[in-house]
């Protein structure tokens, strides 16, 4: 069961994120042109908190160039997620399919009532076991009781808004990204704390009664990073299930992750027999 005080800190941080934007446009059109212009600001901000709130699902698969991941494509896919949301209590999440051969998975939405996605990668479901798969859905499930993917979903919103807009600067884009960076960074590090992720690994181990296909999981991921390249936002990355991005440059800002190997080493001592049981086999 999820603490009542992770799920609390969590909704707290997202009225926030909304109350103080809309705070600070509703003071800047007060201050431009009195109450009219401050009520039609601050109105702006919670609109566009609203729709995130109901779209925010569709909103970050859209950035992540995901489509949706029909029945028939992956059928024992499809069947775990309706077992394993029935046995988190979480309304079922819609299944998305990224492109690409990384490995990868990800997940986003408002959390346990409703309004989630899972996706995954082609190159998970070609190279993962079903377990694996199973420990990385309910990773995922665990992040939506507890309110993660709401803040997380708007983290990524927030800061890779940020980061677009230093294409405004024409020829001095990357100077202006060398300033916005840090600002959009710095929100995913005030907002997501690395702490979600054990909170997450531990619920998807109760919930599969066992941790080791998510371990499993997470191991092949880090061996993948080795020998494929992956592309993208790094504004992205509080949304997968583990960073897919080299650690260099602007990536390394955005790094909301703990280390596999210390979630790794988590997981499996929750089991601490599984060696000897291994060699017993």
């Amino acid at each position: 069961m999820p603490s009542r005080v992770t799920v609390a800190g969590n909704l707290l941080k997202t009225w926030l994120l909304v109350a103080v934007p809309a705070t600070a446009f509703g003071a800047l059109g007060w201050r431009i042109a009195g109450y009219h212009l401050a009520l039609l600001f601050a109105g702006s901000v919670v609109l566009l908190a609203v729709a995130l709130y109901w779209y925010a699902d569709r909103i970050v698969m859209g950035m992540l160039d995901a489509r949706e991941l029909l029945p028939g494509e992956a059928p024992a896919l499809h069947a775990a997620i309706e077992s394993l949301s029935g046995r988190a209590g979480v309304i079922r999440p819609r299944l998305y399919l990224l492109p690409g051969g990384y490995p990868r998975s990800a997940g986003a939405g408002r959390g346990p009532l409703g309004g989630g996605a899972i996706a995954v990668s082609t190159g998970l479901l070609a190279l993962a076991t079903p377990a694996e798969l199973e420990g990385l859905v309910a990773h995922e499930l665990g992040h939506m009781r507890h309110r993660d993917t709401l803040i997380q979903s708007a983290v990524v919103v927030l800061t890779l808004s940020i980061v677009e807009l230093s294409r405004i600067g024409g020829a001095f884009q990357r100077g202006l990204l060398f300033l916005l960076g840090p600002i959009a960074a710095s929100f995913a590090h005030l907002l997501l704390s690395p702490a979600r992720e054990y909170r997450a690994d531990r619920f998807a181990a109760v919930l599969c009664d066992s941790p080791h296909g998510l371990a499993d999981a997470l191991t092949r991921l880090e061996q993948a990073m080795e020998f494929v390249p992956f592309e993208g936002s790094p504004a992205t990355e509080p949304v997968y299930v583990a960073n897919p991005f080299a650690e260099v440059g602007l990536a390394a800002l955005f790094v909301t992750h703990p280390p596999i190997a210390s979630r790794v080493a988590r997981l499996r001592d929750l089991d601490p027999d599984w060696r000897e049981r291994l060699r017993a086999g």
